[in-house]
């Protein structure tokens, strides 16, 4: 099947990011595993191409959530990886006790990153990568125990991302998201001046609450929290001694602000977990 237009700007988008940093991308600007740079392939590319990772650097709190949902109940179970990327998730889930974890992605480069990756920590054994179109995927109904998905949703055609998550997903199983949200117009207007991190599509489908809502329609069980709005204040300081302290703060402030119905619309992340899908064995992959 020919990919639509929008698909193949994607394949190029991400093939070039994943020939400039092929692992831990997340860890390149600021973390104190400085080891991680070796996946750096060109310094020159990785400061126009991933200047944005600096605002990775405050992300330790809805991280430890995210992983606080993903690892629970985990030994034994079949996983998905949707939108690997290079596949660190993937192998931490497999690290976890995962019986089998799938790994999924449009961009070739990502699979051969992910699988070299897979090697080197010596889970290649558990983990499986796949070249694969998110919307349309190769696999039957009710499939998998555990889904996870970090920053993918907002590139695809979520309605048909949703309906294809909630069909592959056992009826006991969780579905958790990661997502960047599109409220704060600070945030917003970044984005905007930034086009050359992002494709377009990428820009114009960051996820708002109403999006995340709308997976109601395909799952029956929904819960979320949002992260991340005054540490933001944190970033410039992330290589200086007092950022660990500071960091701590404003998380202290951010518990506070972000309870506030309404005001956690302005954060800049969401970690969501969906639940009893509606889709499991409507049909076959």
């Amino acid at each position: 099947m020919a990919l639509e237009d929008r698909k193949i700007k994607e394949i190029e988008h991400s093939d070039r990011r994943r020939s400039i940093v092929r692992a831990y991308e997340y860890h390149t600007d600021a973390s104190s595993d400085r080891s991680k740079e070796k996946y750096i392939t060109s310094e020159d590319e990785f400061d126009q191409h991933f200047s944005n990772m600096k605002f990775y650097s405050i992300t330790r709190s809805s991280f430890a959530y995210r992983d606080s949902l993903l690892f629970d109940g985990i030994k034994g179970a079949v996983a998905l990886d949707y939108c690997c990327g290079n596949g660190e998730i993937a192998i931490e889930l497999a690290k976890q006790g995962a019986a089998k974890v799938i790994g999924i992605d449009l961009s070739p480069v990502a699979i051969e990153n992910a699988r070299e990756l897979a090697r080197s920590a010596g889970v290649n054994s558990v983990c499986e990568f796949l070249v694969m179109d998110a919307e349309h995927t190769e696999f039957a109904a009710g499939t998998f125990d555990l889904i996870h998905e970090y920053g993918a949703l907002h590139h695809l055609d979520l309605s048909a991302a949703f309906k294809e998550l909630s069909r592959i997903l056992k009826p006991e199983g969780k579905l958790i998201c990661t997502e960047t949200l599109r409220h704060n117009p600070l945030i917003q207007w970044y984005r905007r001046k930034t086009p050359h991190l992002r494709t377009k599509w990428e820009v114009e489908h960051i996820l708002g609450i109403p999006e995340i809502k709308s997976g109601n329609r395909d799952f029956s069980t929904l819960d979320f929290r949002t992260f991340h709005l005054a540490a933001l204040l944190a970033v410039p300081f992330r290589k200086m001694s007092m950022f660990r302290l500071l960091l701590r703060v404003l998380n202290s402030v951010d518990r506070v602000l972000l309870a506030i119905p309404l005001l956690n619309w302005l954060a800049w992340v969401a970690v969501i977990e969906y639940r009893r899908p509606k889709g499991t064995g409507q049909r076959e992959g």
